[in-house]
């Protein structure tokens, strides 16, 4: 017996509705993000703030300190020296709760933006590659999601440091005006003079996002692909892709480098030259008996307190580049559109479906089975009864490195094209379908309805990383019972006894480390459970023996007695036990019929011989 369900966490609730991502520029949605994450960043403001603020008074207070103690001894220094502790002791308290609420901050970001792109991903479910490569969808979730994180603790961060930094001018402008205006006024010439350097930092920054983003796509898909590669020799030719376009992202990250280096050094040189004008116009000013040596002593403090807050602005100019430039990936996925219209009408019960491309009919409460020489049409035929777009995947083709006109007209080209395939997405889906339900034309019904109703279950349906009880029954709807029966009739009872921890077994992504047939009666199991209306099952046996396949075609037709399904397979095995067998040939049904009766068309024997030499091997 199978050990029962273990209590699951539910998913977080669904995002509401008017927190929908503002897609229209990159700096508004970075200010959407802002806002979505309610009181969390106005606290870390503010803690930021109760942790710089004090920074600014230190030195103002321990110039006080001085000139007391010279003037009236240590007595007269104690007030003051008791104010500059209590200064440090909020300080500390304030920079503990930044850090706490940046970290919290931090956290919301990556995983709510993993998050919705996770929504994003099943909203636009097969349509999303045609949209957004598959690099630049794991790079919005990977790395764009820590980049949001720091850009808004930049945000919180130089809004403290400009409060503290206007504090401790007018702190100077009280001691010496002269000196607070050559600070109010030499700090905005200052950053406006390095603000030419953002440009290029900018581009580099742009590039070598994009060019991670493909590089990370061939990766994918060479993992995808291993085994195919190794059996065609094509190892070299993808290793050597890789390679060149890996030493393109290590040129362009050089580039990206170098250009943030030139940036830090800026803001170290020029708060270098405050540092030291500050220093000596306020020696000159000893010397002239304009200040006294406490004064001197808070002004040599506020010299080098003032160089952390340009420093901060300096941080903030870099982080917010790189924000806006991981914005401009995330809104290209967050803002694409389903092709799906909704519709009001619903698939009726026990529908009767007609594939006008084939003339083939599928009857309720029978199990039909197509058989065709090619493959790809009966695969076709399984995509348009789920109502899938046919394949298509995007030009991938990276940002190249262009300058001024050449760059924006490749953007305007890239977003040209980008709208063109949504429109073409929309279109299909609006158009007749050419396959209807009781009469009416799927494009008339409900997307999300039909796609609970009719289920495509194909051999290459994905498992993810996680136990076995997760592989089985996602999202934990089912009782032991359930998914017990399930396993059964997918014949991967065995998968089960195998798995130390039973349902909580681990299952690697992908299914590493399980044999081919044991990932396919896995993905049979998880369909079966679901138990829809329809059920369309694309080579569930391919993969199996013939002593399991046997077995599992004979619990396959108890289990779905008096429920529609649909078998695409050329296994002998399981075409006897259907109802009956529709034979495709060019696309076309030719013929109709149970096994017995077909036995002797030429179209059928050539293909149940080709599917009883597929066992054999």
């Amino acid at each position: 017996m199978l050990a029962p369900h273990r209590a699951r966490h539910d998913f977080p609730p669904a995002i509401p509705a008017d927190s929908r991502p503002d897609v229209r520029t990159p700096s508004r949605f970075l200010f959407w993000l802002i806002r979505s994450y309610g009181w969390v960043v106005p606290a870390m403001t503010l803690a930021a703030a109760t942790w710089l603020i004090p920074a600014a008074f230190t030195p103002w207070l321990l110039g006080r300190a001085i000139d007391a103690g010279v003037s009236g001894g240590v007595e007269a220094s104690l007030g003051w020296v008791a104010g500059l502790l209590g200064v440090i002791v909020v300080g500390v308290v304030g920079g503990i709760g930044f850090h706490t609420f940046a970290v919290r901050m931090w956290l919301l970001g990556i995983y709510g933006i993993q998050r919705r792109v996770s929504r994003q991903a099943v909203h636009l479910g097969h349509v999303l590659n045609r949209r957004v490569p598959t690099g630049e969808v794991l790079s919005v979730s990977s790395s764009d999601s820590d980049q949001f994180g720091a850009t808004i603790d930049a945000f919180g961060h130089v809004i403290a440091a400009a409060i503290s930094f206007l504090l401790a001018s007018v702190l100077m402008l009280t001691t010496s005006p002269s000196l607070g205006a050559v600070v109010l006024i030499a700090v905005p010439l200052l950053m406006t003079a390095s603000t030419p350097v953002l440009r290029p930092l900018t581009r580099a920054q742009s590039a070598e996002r994009t060019e991670s983003s493909t590089l990370t796509s061939l990766a994918s898909d060479i993992a995808t692909g291993l085994r195919i590669l190794r059996g065609v020799g094509g190892e070299r030719t993808f290793a050597g892709n890789y390679e060149r376009q890996s030493q393109k992202v290590r040129a362009l990250g050089v580039r990206l480098g170098t250009w943030q280096a030139v940036v830090e050094a800026i803001s170290i040189l020029l708060s270098g030259l405050l540092l030291v004008a500050l220093v000596h116009l306020g020696s000159l000013q000893l010397l002239d008996g304009t200040l006294g040596v406490g004064e001197l002593i808070s002004f040599f403090g506020y010299a080098v307190f003032l160089t952390s807050p340009m420093q901060t602005f300096f941080d903030f100019a870099q982080k917010w580049v790189q924000g806006l430039v991981a914005a401009g990936k995330t809104i290209t996925l967050l803002g694409a559109e389903s092709p799906w219209a909704p519709a009001p009408r619903q698939l009726g019960p026990a529908p009767v479906l007609h594939d006008e491309a084939s003339g083939v009919t599928v009857r309720p409460g029978r199990m039909l089975g197509v058989v065709s020489e090619d493959p790809d049409a009966s695969a076709a035929l399984a995509d348009r009864l789920g109502r899938y777009l046919p394949e298509g995947a995007p030009e991938n083709s990276g940002e190249d490195e262009l300058k001024g006109r050449a760059r924006r007209r490749a953007r305007r080209e890239r977003l040209a094209e980008r709208e063109r395939r949504a429109r073409e997405d929309a279109e299909i889906a609006a158009r007749p379908w050419g396959v209807s339900a009781d009469g009416v034309d799927y494009s008339q019904l409900d997307v999300a309805d039909l796609r609970r109703r009719v289920v495509v279950s194909h051999t290459g349906a994905i498992l993810f990383s996680g136990t076995l009880q997760g592989a089985v029954d996602p999202w934990g709807t089912h009782t032991r019972e359930q998914a017990e029966r399930a396993l059964e009739v997918a014949s991967a009872e065995d998968i089960y006894a195998s798995l130390a921890d039973g349902w909580q077994g681990r299952i690697d992504e992908k299914g590493r480390g399980l044999s081919g047939g044991q990932r396919q009666r896995i993905v049979l199991a998880r369909a079966l459970l679901n138990d829809p209306d329809v059920l369309v099952l694309v080579e569930p046996t391919s993969a199996v023996d013939a002593h399991t396949e046997a077995r599992i075609a004979e619990r396959l037709v108890r289990y779905r007695e008096g429920r529609t399904t649909v078998v695409v397979t050329a296994s002998p095995l399981l075409l006897r036990r259907c109802d009956e067998i529709a034979v495709l040939v060019d696309g076309r049904e030719v013929a109709r019929g149970h096994h017995d009766d077909l036995h002797d068309h030429p179209d059928y024997r050539r293909v149940i011989a080709r599917g009883m030499e597929d066992s054999d091997e």
